[in-house]
């Protein structure tokens, strides 16, 4: 590029306001050199030294435009440049390539004979090995192991690492499974019938490193009876009394609580208190995404239709969880609809979920069917009809707006308080 025209601090403003990128090219091998050259000329030119504050930040940023450098180093060649600019190359690279290139210590065999060492022993620890090089010359007399024999434990393992190491030996190791006593891994079998739970958590999100809500979701399997609850974190001081409140909800008996593999259910002081209530716990399986899926598809119809995913302090954590127990589930189980699937054999003998219009109907709706096939064991005999009583105290339209009411003023709270969320 030819701007030796340029002259004034003006004409570099308006070069800067009339571009907005610039490639410096350069003949290949010497781009540095000339690069310098150019910051040399520009900065003599335009008399860098007696410039003002503001007329110095002109140059530097037409120098950035020009030579591609970023600030910090641009700062530092103009610096050296300032302290030698009356000799006769005030600019020059301080580095290069070395004349003598470095020895190469270890041959290619020494690397064979070094996998070859760590094939016969299985991959022993670093000092084992460097011992054993060590024996193979001096006690056994091998002269192929000369070199190797001076081999210190810390250059072994970047021997280990070098290319020509890989392609004679690479070792792979399977992953372990994780060997946890607490639970079954299997997925429940209801068989029809109502007291088997699957249970999850969603998180509310982070905000500049602070930790939302966590929300539970517990949801019968059969049923599709949902109690959602909230607490502040997923330590064993939050959630055990939560999960006891939780299960505690539930119309009738829990024979099965089925979780993923994560340590907030799975450790010993929930499985106490599960054996406790003579509660079966089982976890999910690997590569079987679908043992939990009922739970996590609730997570996403219920908690983040109507949560959101924005942010919310643990502080609200209080307030939510009594808006699901006074409002939310009720309208849950009393009042919305679910799809209930039946599985159908195809021709080609494949069993597929099939989603039918008269299968839609409220867990209410399925608890007084299961009931009377005796699939269902409540927990007192007036609950099935407190259930219904209470259900046909208000429309589903009222309950629907009541609930969407309270949600509102639980918002509100939020957004008086600088939380910001959306629905």
């Amino acid at each position: 590029m030819d701007e030796a025209k340029l002259r004034t601090i003006a004409q570099l403003q308006e070069f800067l306001d009339a571009t907005l990128e610039i490639s410096f090219t350069g003949t290949p091998g010497n781009n540095d050199s000339q690069r310098y050259e150019h910051i040399s000329r520009v900065l003599k030119r335009f008399e860098y030294p007696g410039r003002g504050k503001g007329e110095r930040g002109v140059v530097l940023a037409y120098l950035r435009r020009t030579s591609g450098y970023s600030r910090a180093q641009l700062t530092r060649l103009v610096g050296r440049w300032e302290a030698n600019r009356l000799a006769p190359v005030p600019l020059a690279k301080r580095y290069g390539a070395p004349s003598i290139p470095f020895a190469r210590k270890y041959s290619a065999a020494d690397v064979g004979l070094l996998a070859q060492m760590d094939r016969a022993n299985e991959d022993v620890c670093g000092p084992a090995i460097v011992h054993l090089l060590q024996r193979a010359f001096v006690v056994y007399g091998d002269q192929r192991y000369e070199r190797l024999s001076k081999l210190s434990a810390s250059h072994l393992y970047n021997l280990r690492k070098s290319a020509g190491y890989r392609a004679l030996r690479t070792s792979f190791t399977k992953t372990h499974a994780v060997c946890n006593p607490i639970g079954v891994r299997k997925a429940p079998r209801p068989n029809g019938r109502a007291g088997w739970v699957r249970i999850d958590s969603v998180h509310q999100g982070d905000l500049d490193g602070i930790k939302g809500v966590y929300h539970i979701t517990c949801v019968d399997a059969v049923s599709q009876w949902q109690v959602q609850a909230c607490v502040q974190g997923i330590s064993e001081a939050f959630l055990l009394p939560v999960l006891e409140m939780v299960i505690a909800q539930f119309p009738f008996q829990i024979d099965g609580f089925h979780s993923d593999n994560g340590s907030e259910y799975i450790n010993h002081k929930v499985a106490k208190m599960l054996e406790k209530l003579r509660i079966e716990q089982t976890k999910s399986r690997s590569r079987n995404s679908n043992d939990n899926a009922l739970a996590e598809s609730k997570n996403a119809s219920v908690v983040r239709k109507h949560m959101g995913y924005s942010h919310i302090p643990q502080k609200y954590a209080k307030p939510i969880n009594a808006f699901y127990q006074e409002v939310f589930n009720d309208w849950l189980n009393l009042h919305r609809p679910c799809l209930f699937a039946i599985e159908v054999v195809s021709d080609k003998g494949k069993i597929k979920k099939v989603y039918k219009k008269q299968d839609v109907k409220t867990p209410l709706e399925c608890l007084v069917l299961l009931n009377k096939t005796d699939l269902v064991v409540f927990k007192s005999a007036t609950t099935l009809e407190e259930l219904v009583l209470k259900a046909k105290g208000k429309s589903d339209l009222q309950a629907a707006q009541e609930m969407q009411k309270a949600k509102a003023e639980l918002f509100e709270l939020f957004n008086k308080s600088g939380c910001k969320n959306q629905t």
